[in-house]
């Protein structure tokens, strides 16, 4: 699956779960779950509650997704 198959929504975190997941409530209303992304992981970049992120969503699976930015 190439970089423009996956749907990117902005949205804010609402609390972490184990193992570096997160819940993630949408702008549209969705709450999913999200991973961080291996560039965040490598440069140790922290997420918290009420952090504003960009979302990548699989079409194929619309109730997980992976957290590639997080807004300042």
């Amino acid at each position: 699956m190439s970089r423009e198959d996956f749907i990117k929504m902005e949205g804010t975190v609402l609390d972490s779960l184990p193992a570096e997941k997160y819940s993630v409530k949408l702008d549209g209303g969705a709450v999913i779950r999200a991973r961080i992304s291996g560039k965040m992981r490598m440069n140790k970049i922290r997420i918290l509650p009420g952090d504003h992120v960009t979302v990548e969503i699989s079409p194929y699976d619309v109730t997980n997704g992976c957290i590639v930015y997080r807004y300042k």
